[in-house]
């Protein structure tokens, strides 16, 4: 549970984050890319460009053979929001908890408030704890914040152009419900061990960035058509990772030590 003095650190660091312009914009930018430009680029390339083009067809025959019945546009599309978008889209977490969590430790050092946070009355693992927790609340309200933003843009695009809607894969409910919160909470348990042992922020960004490769491979072979996640594979995926996610925050919270924070 969280006491009363650790909220009052997540509710600092928070605010931290919200003061700082320079880390604020660049996690609000992030989500604006993935949320909403990329998938409005789909959306119009797939609904504007002519069925009779080469393109087109080429990525028709990528399409399982139940998407390429009605109105191809709208199969495409509808491929793309519920088995392409959710590989860009679980970028977000990632991304926002790179420079949320990054700062934990290392902003405390550049402020030359670290020990400060040593004399509270809380041990280090309650500390590592609640640093943890800010970043966790903020990655995944933003995560949320833009499906949210994501599915009114790409709905009422696709409305528009065509008069319809597009209907949501279950694979969406374990990916917000699963996949998200388990991502978010490995990304940061990661990012802010490390951040405890780097001296500037652009060196605890760089001890994350091997979090981002898998989502790469899988991006490439989702977009190539080369294969296609089931909903089944997500959830799967999605209870695995949640138990990686506890298993890791709690050893890490108990491997943590003063010494990590000192060096």
């Amino acid at each position: 549970m969280i006491n009363s003095k650790q909220q009052a650190i997540i509710k600092k660091d928070i605010q931290g984050i919200v003061a700082n312009k320079r880390y604020f914009y660049v996690i609000l930018l992030i989500p604006l890319l993935f949320s909403v430009v990329l998938p409005s680029v789909f959306v119009l390339i797939a609904l504007l460009t002519p069925v009779s083009s080469n393109d087109f067809q080429q990525l028709l025959k990528t399409l399982p053979e139940q998407y390429q019945q009605g109105d191809l546009g709208i199969q495409i599309v509808q491929t793309i929001f519920n088995s392409v978008l959710p590989m860009f889209f679980l970028m977000i977490p990632i991304m926002t908890a790179t420079v949320m969590a990054a700062s934990s430790f290392v902003g405390e050092k550049e402020k030359n408030t670290l020990e400060t946070l040593l004399y509270s009355p809380l041990s280090v693992k309650q500390i590592f704890q609640a640093k943890v927790y800010s970043s966790f609340v903020v990655s995944f309200g933003i995560t949320l914040s833009s499906f949210v933003i994501m599915l009114l843009v790409v709905q009422a695009e696709v409305f528009f152009l065509r008069s319809t809607l597009l209907s949501l894969s279950v694979s969406w409910a374990y990916i917000l419900l699963l996949l998200v919160p388990a991502i978010t909470l490995v990304s940061i348990t990661v990012i802010v061990k490390g951040s405890a042992k780097s001296q500037t922020m652009e060196e605890a960004q760089q001890r994350s960035g091997f979090l981002v490769m898998p989502l790469v491979l899988f991006m490439v072979g989702q977009f190539t058509g080369l294969f296609l996640i089931s909903p089944w594979a997500m959830l799967i995926a999605g209870v695995v990772l949640m138990g990686v996610a506890v298993v890791l925050l709690q050893n890490s919270m108990q491997s943590f030590t003063y010494e990590m924070l000192l060096k």
